[in-house]
């Protein structure tokens, strides 16, 4: 079994992931993301119109690395948003997950998470992955939140890691470990359950209790895994 990621297609219940294409894509993700705000902590945007927003969705479809995937509404079958696998290193089973944005059409829904759950379980269960990273600006406090509702270890902060749109960035790691992940996975499933949430689509249970309940995470040198 290869574990390089290839351009698959991981199907749930209320998302689809799908290999970033722009002539099925670029529509329906220029008319939600127009919102400055959105691009606000990523390495490129806004743009001033489609015709740049298309020629940039074009470079993040071609690429290999980052690996680009649409995140399709499963109800309407617009792309709402979009994310990717990023240095990726198979020799050593490491990979980061990123460039990750979510229009306001998938923000805050359980869409939202499931995609995360989707790519997440493609890391561990089907390419054998021992360590999925999550990396933020230290600033983008939503990024951080999400990070450890989702199940991920905050490692620490590197200063003055980056300068991004002339800024300089300094970058929160966060991580989570084959070892970490069947609970993690257990987690997910079990929030993601439609038993989980009311008829008016509130969650009976937080995803964030769920993985506080696990207890404290191994001391980060015991993230070895599997060899």
């Amino acid at each position: 079994m290869s574990n390089i990621p290839a351009r698959v297609t991981l199907k749930g219940r209320l998302v689809t992931i799908t290999p970033l294409d722009v002539a099925a894509h670029a529509s329906s993700l220029y008319e939600a993301a127009g919102n400055e705000e959105l691009w606000r902590y990523l390495f490129d945007g806004p743009f001033p119109d489609r015709s740049s927003f298309e020629e940039n969705l074009k470079q993040k479809a071609a690429s290999e690395d980052p690996l680009y995937f649409a995140i399709v509404d499963n109800s309407s079958g617009l792309a709402v948003g979009h994310a990717a696998y990023l240095r990726i290193t198979p020799a050593h089973r490491v990979i980061e997950v990123g460039g990750i944005l979510y229009t306001t059409r998938l923000q805050r829904t359980a869409g939202a998470t499931e995609a995360m759950y989707l790519m997440a379980r493609h890391v561990f269960d089907d390419l054998g992955y021992r360590r999925y990273e999550w990396k933020c600006n230290s600033r983008n406090e939503p990024s951080r939140r999400a990070a450890v509702r989702l199940g991920f270890q905050f490692e620490g902060i590197f200063r003055q890691h980056m300068i991004v749109k002339g800024q300089n960035r300094d970058t929160a790691w966060f991580s989570m470990c084959d070892h970490e992940w069947p609970a993690r996975k257990a987690n997910f499933e079990r929030w993601l359950d439609p038993s989980n949430f009311d008829a008016g689509g509130g969650q009976r249970e937080s995803l964030s209790r769920m993985n506080l309940a696990i207890g404290r995470p191994k001391p980060l040198h015991d993230c070895r895994g599997s060899d």
